[in-house]
């Protein structure tokens, strides 16, 4: 789990990029769960984790990020708990991002790179969260969803500032990183090379025990194992659904209402002249004409972009008053100047230097109130609708708010009240394989999970569980019983904890044996003879005989590649080595004896390959950038400090 949970963390532009904007992750749920990430859990501000530079990471900024983080871990894995996370490292990782991107901004500002306030300004104004029903930035709800999570703008902007600089710092180290030919030619060879071996396998049942385990050495090994036991939690959830349809007797737009709207819109139904743009932006005016220069040659942009390992952004219809403020009058100029699929001149922002194809031309002609009237007549229709049922929603929170229960607010609704079996939080019924949860709680089974006991809520969800519902469906849903997740009472599990000891006493001596036989090999005896050694009936040896070309094909397809195999193909000729069957089930040895290379004779293939690894190369030097810039700043761990956030986290605060 810990890898990856790294995965979902890791940069795809270098060290300090991940995290580069926390509050903008934490914004990224807006509209779902947000339960536990509003506040750090009761951690003081101000006291710091770490020193960096001369800026600090603070505790709460570390809470609020390990909560954003275990929140994108849940998406994939919805019973991962804080607990495990933290035990499994992911708080260790969370800090250190943190820390990368608070070292990369100090160096920048040391250094003179900054962003400035109109920068900032459009980042935060094509942020979608803070858009209204127009699509352009609403200051209302910007104020209103910075205040729902206790968030201030100068957090909001030193965040956005610290990730711009970031980019300012990272792209150019990765920008047209190419790899040589001759190791190009090389890792092709890689590509279609045969490794063969021999493998045998230990199962740990051959190592068994030979004398039945005492009730003693049991209850030993339960208490040392009780992880090994827990239970997950178990929640029953009570739940009513209704629909836009519990509104009833909604007025007609009057002709007031309607000739009002045509003049509030009356942009809208101006004469319009859009372009449809596809743009790359590189940090340099000599890398923009050295692209332009390949465009006009012949290549496209795209590909011209990608063999620098950049891509190219498409962008939808923008006027020319729109692309004046997002970049610059310049850029603006050079795309409404230039033809349908032609390519602009490259131009200037504070985003660096732009190359911009005009996609497509958008002309209309004026409308009249006449023209537009059927069309506003169903907009203000469902305006109206929609305000009644918002109102209605509403009503429902303020009932919430009053004391009032699921049942009574149900009933008022003309709705059905249900009752789910006990579920665990990936929404499985407990203690029935293949039973699960009904489809239209599967999107509010991380808030059920989290919320306390008959405090009810209401959410929209889908009635065949997709994430995005085709109409307004909604759910009163609240949680009835809980049963906490704790490790099984030994008596229950006495023949799961016997054969649980089996597994480890057995798996030990597998790895023993296992680690035997290699020693042997080592000094000279064949496989065969430091198999028998042991004294144990094993399996024969297995001969294994495999291309990379078919692993790769294999773990492409998803298709299971047994451990072993995969093994050989990190091992070096000659070699000998170990590894776990997991879960206690028994070892391997793996005995790799021959690597035939593949034959290289395209001349496409290497250049594919110094693509490919090119862009790799350029990760690899930013990382090296991100290692380089926190030593250059220095860095200070307070492990105290720490250790407050992680006890909060847990919940072990004050526990000795």
């Amino acid at each position: 789990m810990i890898s990856f949970f790294r995965n979902v963390l890791s940069s795809k532009i270098g060290a300090g990029i991940a995290l580069a904007v926390l509050v903008l992750i934490t914004l990224a749920f807006v509209g779902g769960d947000l339960t536990g990430l509003r506040d750090s859990g009761g951690i003081a501000s101000g006291n710091s984790v770490a020193t960096v530079g001369k800026d600090e990471v603070e505790e709460n900024e570390l809470a609020l990020a390990a909560k954003s983080a275990l929140s994108r871990v849940q998406a994939q894995d919805p019973a991962m708990t804080m607990k495990v996370l933290i035990a499994q490292g992911g708080l260790e990782q969370v800090l250190d991002e943190l820390i990368d991107r608070t070292a990369t901004a100090f160096f920048g500002k040391k250094i003179g790179v900054v962003a400035g306030d109109r920068l900032i300004d459009s980042e935060i104004a094509r942020i979608p969260a803070f858009q209204g029903v127009d699509g352009k930035f609403d200051q209302a709800t910007f104020r209103q969803l910075l205040g729902q999570q206790g968030l201030s703008e100068k957090s909001l902007r030193e965040d956005i500032a610290q990730g711009l600089i970031a980019q300012q710092l990272m792209l150019p180290a990765q920008f047209g990183t190419t790899m040589s030919s001759f190791a190009a030619k090389r890792y092709a060879a890689l590509l279609d090379e045969n490794r063969s071996g021999s493998v045998v396998a230990l199962p740990s049942q051959a190592f068994f025990p030979a004398n039945a385990p005492t009730d003693a050495e049991l209850q030993a090994f339960y208490k040392s194992h009780t992880n090994t036991f827990i239970r997950p939690e178990r929640r029953v959830i009570r739940y009513a659904t209704f629909g836009e349809d519990a509104v009833k007797n909604i007025a007609a737009p009057t002709d007031a209402e309607i000739a009002k709207r045509y003049q509030a819109d009356k942009a809208l139904y101006a004469a319009q002249d859009n372009r449809k743009v596809s743009q790359l932006i590189v940090p340099t005016e000599a890398a923009a004409k050295a692209v332009a220069a390949e465009v006009a040659g012949g290549k496209s942009l795209e590909v011209a972009a990608k063999e620098k390992g950049l891509s190219v952004a498409k962008l939808e219809f923008f006027s020319k008053d729109q692309l004046s403020s997002q970049f610059s009058p310049a850029v603006a100029d050079a795309v409404f100047a230039a033809p349908v699929g032609k390519l602009t001149a490259p131009q200037k922002s504070a985003l660096g230097w732009h190359l911009i194809r005009v996609e497509e031309e958008q002309k209309k002609p004026e409308r009249s109130l006449a023209d537009a009237r059927e069309e506003i007549v169903a907009k203000l229709a469902v305006e109206k609708k929609n305000t009644a049922f918002t109102d209605l929603l509403a009503k429902i929170e303020d009932e919430f708010g009053n004391g009032a229960s699921l049942v009574e607010v149900a009933k008022s609704l003309g709705a059905t009240v249900q009752t789910t079996a006990p579920i665990t939080a990936n929404g499985v019924v407990y203690g029935k394989p293949g039973e699960t949860a009904p489809a239209l709680l599967q999107s509010v089974l991380k808030t059920a999970f989290a919320m306390d006991q008959e405090k009810p809520q209401s959410a929209q969800v889908s009635q065949d569980g997709n994430p995005v519902p085709a109409e307004r469906n909604f759910v009163l849903y609240d949680v009835t019983q809980i049963t906490p997740s704790a490790p099984a009472p030994f008596k229950e599990i006495v023949e799961d904890v016997k054969t649980a000891w089996l597994l480890d006493k057995g798996g030990a001596a597998a790895k023993a044996a296992a680690m035997q036989i290699q020693a042997q090999v080592r000094k000279g005896k064949s496989l065969e003879q430091a198999v028998a050694a042991t004294g144990k009936t094993l399996p024969p040896a297995e001969q294994v005989s495999m291309s990379r070309a078919t692993l790769t094909a294999a773990l492409r397809s998803g298709r299971q590649v047994p451990p072993p195999v995969s093994l050989m193909f990190h091992m070096a000729k000659g070699t000998v080595k170990v590894q776990a069957a997991g879960q206690n089930r028994g070892w391997f040895v793996v005995l790799l004896k021959d690597v035939v290379p593949g034959k290289v004779e395209s001349a496409q293939l290497v250049e594919g390959t110094q693509r490919e690894l090119g862009g790799q190369l350029g990760q690899a030097y930013t990382d090296a950038l991100g290692k380089a810039i926190r030593k250059e700043v220095g860095v200070t761990k307070h492990e105290k400090a720490i250790k407050v956030v992680r006890d909060q986290l847990v919940g072990t605060a004050g526990a000795e």
